[in-house]
């Protein structure tokens, strides 16, 4: 007897066990997974019985909630919506968040882990739990400047600081209206979701971090050279053919400079030369000797390839490894199948400017909680070291050169040395083609760098370049921040 009563205490102590076991999982280890499920309409109810924490630039409310007179008790509106959106993105009642709103919605709606005595304190005292504020890194004089200067170019801006990697600006085109999206009359907000769906342009796609990636054209030559320097076989002044056309190995391709003729008068040209004047023969040239391990670790270390977030998803960049010549002489100034977000280029020029240290890139400053006790604070973080200080300050100096006597020109700013690099990428034989520019300033201490990327040829087709449409853009971005 005694042994059928030990048999059925130990199976029935098992099942306690069992029980404990699953259930402190569920509320402790999974609990902020299950709670940012977009199916979970649980959490998604109690997450309007609290107040949702503010979105900060500057100290001043982007996205807050405020009382709601309908079933829900709170109403998340944004202030100039459009103008933060790629920031913030949008909370909806149905359907998953975006931006800040989706990547810290444990933070902002007060249901994280770290955020547990928080809730605890709530019941106790009897005030109205609320989640924690987000301050963001953004300035307000540069997400306005890029907003106005990308105008209505379809395309994006992103601006950050090379020492930090603070981002200051973050501008994608066409965009939307987030409040249109968290507004409790579900009919309307689906109509609106479906309109933006449809329309031209793709709104809902935050460019500067995502999105059908563009090829980074010329841009990626600054990459090339850090390469080509890196192995120790090259420097600035290394000669390389310099014919008016390149038929490429194995490839019905001929590639061909910009300008149609050869990269200057010589037989030959240096590597700065090349760059200065966005030459892609040399740079094609210069592919093919170098080997695909090469290449692409240094687009590696850069940040091609890799996963970041900032806290929001970023997607990866793209550079692959490239075993055929042809593929690889392509691939060496921005084109084949590479792909680029703004931010990527961004970094590749901060890494430069910062004397070959690239930081992690970020987008918040702080999370605090409801009685403002820090909860996260914004530590600056090394990302990698993509090439030496040596290299880099060789690098700078060629992309300086190339705004002051090269093709970058329209980068130009009177009083301020700045350095950058143009790319026109082509898309397809008819299509229109992506203009960029990437770049920093002040040169003698760079504390800003810029990418900007404007899609759909800037409304010229194949006419547009770089450094007609894009440069300017990055200029005026630049004179906004130089000039606080």
């Amino acid at each position: 007897m005694n042994r059928e009563i030990k048999r059925v205490s130990t199976i029935v102590l098992a099942m306690f066990l069992a029980l404990l076991v699953s259930t402190s999982i569920l509320q402790v280890f999974q609990a902020d997974t299950l709670s940012a499920d977009a199916r979970n309409t649980r959490a998604r109810n109690d997450s309007y019985s609290a107040q949702r924490g503010a979105i900060l630039v500057a100290g001043k409310p982007v996205a807050q909630s405020v009382p709601s007179k309908d079933v829900y008790k709170w109403q998340r509106v944004y202030s100039n919506g459009p103008l933060y959106s790629a920031v913030t993105g949008f909370y909806p009642i149905d359907g998953e968040a975006t931006g800040l709103e989706g990547a810290l919605n444990d933070k902002l709606s007060g249901s994280s882990n770290s955020q547990f005595f928080d809730r605890i304190n709530s019941i106790l005292t009897g005030k109205n739990p609320q989640g924690a504020t987000v301050e963001t890194t953004i300035d307000p004089v540069a997400q306005q400047a890029a907003w106005d200067a990308l105008g209505d170019y379809q395309g994006a801006v992103v601006l950050m600081e090379p020492k930090t990697g603070r981002i200051l600006a973050m501008v994608s085109k066409p965009n939307y209206d987030p409040n249109t999206l968290a507004s409790h009359d579900t009919e309307a907000v689906n109509a609106a979701y479906q309109q933006l769906l449809d329309a031209p342009g793709d709104p809902l796609i935050n460019r500067t971090i995502g999105g059908d990636l563009n090829p980074p054209g010329s841009t990626f030559k600054p990459v090339m050279s850090s390469a080509a320097f890196g192995t120790g076989q090259y420097t600035k002044d290394s000669q390389l053919p310099n014919p008016s056309s390149l038929p490429l190995p194995g490839s019905p391709t001929v590639v061909k400079n910009d300008s149609l003729t050869t990269c200057g008068p010589g037989a030959t040209v240096s590597i700065a030369t090349a760059q200065i004047l966005s030459c892609n023969i040399p740079f094609a040239e210069l592919g093919m000797r170098l080997k695909p391990e090469v290449i692409k670790d240094q687009a590696d270390k850069f940040g091609f390839n890799q996963p970041l977030s900032i806290p929001i998803p970023v997607e990866k960049s793209v550079y692959p490894l490239y075993d055929i010549p042809a593929e690889r002489a392509l691939g060496s100034f921005g084109q084949m199948n590479d792909k680029a977000t703004p931010l990527q280029m961004a970094m590749v020029s901060a890494a430069i400017a910062n004397g070959g240290t690239l930081m992690t890139p970020n987008l918040v400053e702080s999370i605090r909680s409801s009685d403002l006790q820090p909860i996260e604070t914004f530590q600056p973080k090394e990302f990698s070291q993509p090439v030496s200080t040596a290299n880099a300050d060789t690098i700078k100096q060629m992309m300086v050169d190339g705004v002051d006597h090269g093709v970058a020109s329209n980068a130009r700013i009177d009083g301020v040395e700045v350095g950058g690099k143009t790319g026109t990428a082509q898309n397809g034989e008819n299509d229109p083609y992506t203009l960029w520019f990437t770049g920093f300033a002040p040169a003698n201490d760079p504390q800003f760098a810029v990418a900007v990327v404007v899609e759909n040829g800037g409304g010229q087709g194949q006419s547009g370049t770089g450094n007609s449409i894009a440069a300017p853009i990055a200029r005026k971005v630049l004179e906004a921040v130089l000039n606080k």
